[in-house]
């Protein structure tokens, strides 16, 4: 016997359109974990399934990162190269891996845990980025071909061209943060868990080991990591902002 359905008032057959059904009572997880769905009287998004290449768009930020005219100087790169422009210090599309030591200890780690990072992600990030077939022995990692570390089991905010897609960023807190605008550690715990597919270890690690900077870097007071500042890791822009403030501190 057919479930109950929960669709969507305003497209339910509407002007003969088909109901747009989001959860099955009897499918348990369709019920626990809802998709995002602007709310009718406030289509600030439009085309929310519409991956952007260049702007980090959601609901609350439709235009992106316009801080510092950030989204018109970043025009010309994919939103995930832009995320890894902070660790490319003299622009020239290519991190080496003392680039990401010393990216990651001006955010505020410390020598170890940025000795960590260095080795997690060249080891396993600058391969898939050779144009070649002979590995870098300098484990570089080049920013025109990153589209090509993306993994399995993570939340598909990035495509696999690099571009940033609204409803993929919006259902990681409708899906696990019952829609708050903040993500507790246990929330990414359950995203992780969510998010996990099949046979996929790296993806698994990967995401992890993603999902535990991201928590370390903003290390809320209030164990709260803020949906702009995680919008701001994805678009690289936080980072800049950390730096700065960490910087002026000394």
């Amino acid at each position: 016997m057919p479930g109950e359905t929960k669709s969507i008032p305003s497209t339910n057959g509407a002007n003969g359109s088909p109901p747009v059904v989001t959860s099955i009572s009897n499918v348990k997880v369709t019920n626990e974990r809802k998709p995002f769905i602007q709310p009718d009287d406030d289509q600030r998004l439009p085309h929310t399934g519409t991956a952007r290449v260049n702007v980090a768009a959601t609901y609350e930020k439709p235009y992106g990162t316009t801080e510092n005219g950030w989204a018109r100087r970043h025009q010309d790169k994919t939103v995930l190269q832009q995320h890894c422009e902070f660790f490319d210090f003299d622009h020239d599309g290519v991190i080496w891996p003392h680039d990401t030591f010393r990216g990651f200890h001006q955010v505020g780690f410390g020598i170890i845990l940025s000795l960590v990072a260095v080795f997690i992600i060249h080891a396993n990030f600058s391969y898939p980025t050779l144009s070649g077939w002979l590995p870098d022995p300098f484990f570089r990692v080049y920013t025109a071909n990153i589209h090509k570390d993306k993994h399995g089991s993570d939340t598909g905010t990035y495509d696999t061209e690099g571009r940033f897609s609204p409803q993929h960023f919006e259902d990681i807190f409708a899906k696990y943060a019952e829609g708050r605008d903040y993500m507790t550690i246990w929330d990414a715990w359950n995203l992780l868990k969510g998010q996990r597919c099949i046979m996929d270890p790296i993806g698994w690690f990967g995401a992890f080991f993603e999902w535990l900077a991201t928590y370390l870097m903003l290390w809320p007071a209030d164990g709260k990591m803020k949906k702009e500042d995680i919008r701001g890791i994805y678009d690289g822009s936080i980072f800049y902002t950390m730096a700065n403030r960490r910087a002026a501190k000394k």
